[in-house]
């Protein structure tokens, strides 16, 4: 028996043994160091961490070529400690380049590769301050478009301004466009580090409705690239109704709508929460006042109405929700269209501010 035991005890030593090791994690393998000015060395910091066992050791890092410097945490790293392994190529020579990192430790019988790339350049453009939305690796001046008080037969243009700050040439392509828009790249291909831009045109014709229209189209990253929130371009449209065929018993004694606010601050809320506002709308005129139509302009927000016809010196109340579940997934402003007939207040906008509690 106690011979048994011996063995057993023999065997649990030599497996404890065998499975405890160093175990080595990388937060990345790949390092794009972009654009880099010529003469000016940049530098590659990859992070480590031992998630074995027992104490990890780098016993060598090496570098592709002489025109990168290596360095890296040279004393053991304790399990669950981090170290850093940096790399600094001097850049002097213009050009893309790409440089492989070998990393020789306890944690692995192989080396274990990393790679940093970039271009060296003698100018850097920065695009941030005149193209601050991105999609992909696109830079762009807008992330919505938007069509303000138009009238049926008119075919106004929005642009948006892009910048390619991709490491290709890219070709703009806005997908899902509904039947009222067209649009047309120019350039048709944006080089690298260049600008170009998008033309959308309405076509106020194809509109069934007046008021607001809203639709999402998408910017492809690449070519055959899908549809998904990340490209998502909010598209939305306000459609004026025509007042030239007013009577003159009401050009004299038109309504006039008065509202209490004309911007909301919901304050802070989390994704479980909705709050309400309400606001007061009266007709100051001396005709009926229609609330022609009422609308949001994202799942964010709800409302509702009282009452849609106002006499002279009549008042209702719009109540205002904020769904804080829909606030992630929306782009662009939460506002609240209404469409009356007063002929000096046809489009009234409604902003409502608030912010996703993180």
């Amino acid at each position: 028996m106690k011979y048994l035991l011996s063995i057993f005890t023999i065997i649990s030593l030599s497996t404890s043994t065998a499975i405890a090791q160093a175990k080595i994690d990388f937060d990345k393998k790949a390092y794009d160091l972009g654009e880099v000015l010529w003469k000016k060395p940049a530098t590659a910091t990859f992070s480590i961490t031992n998630s074995g066992d027992k104490p990890l050791v780098l016993s060598n890092v090496t570098s592709s070529c002489g025109c990168t410097v290596v360095d890296w945490t040279k004393s053991p790293i304790l399990p669950g400690q981090s170290g850093t392994i940096s790399s600094t190529f001097d850049a002097k020579s213009l050009g893309r380049f790409n440089k492989s990192i070998g990393v020789y430790s306890n944690a692995s019988n192989m080396p274990i590769y990393l790679s940093i790339k970039g271009e060296v350049t003698t100018e850097i453009k920065d695009y941030s301050n005149n193209f601050p939305y991105k999609i992909g690796s696109i830079l762009m001046d807008r992330d919505e478009i938007t069509f303000d008080d138009i009238n049926r037969g008119e075919s106004p243009v929005v642009e948006i301004n892009l910048a390619n700050n991709s490491n290709k040439p890219y070709s703009p392509v806005l997908m899902h466009l509904p039947s009222y828009l067209s649009a047309k790249a120019v350039p048709e291909r944006i080089l690298r580090n260049e600008t170009g831009k998008i033309i959308i045109t309405l076509d106020t014709r194809k509109l069934k409705d007046f008021g607001l229209t809203t639709a999402p189209v998408y910017l492809a990253r690449f070519p055959g690239d899908k549809v998904s929130q990340e490209n998502e371009i909010p598209v939305s449209i306000v459609l004026l109704p025509n007042f030239s065929k007013l009577s003159e018993e009401f050009k004299n004694n038109p309504p006039a709508i008065n509202i209490s606010s004309m911007e909301v601050n919901m304050g802070v809320i989390n994704s479980k929460q909705r709050k309400t506002y309400t606001i007061l709308l009266k007709n100051n005129g001396h005709s009926d006042l229609e609330i022609r139509d009422l609308q949001v302009f994202n799942s964010a927000l709800g409302v509702q109405l009282d009452k849609r016809v106002l006499k002279p010196k009549g008042v209702t109340r719009l109540k205002i929700v904020v769904f804080g579940r829909n606030l992630s997934k929306i782009k662009g402003t939460p506002r609240i269209l209404m469409i009356t007939n007063d002929p000096k207040n046809p489009k009234i906008i409604i902003k409502v501010k608030t912010t996703l509690k993180q």
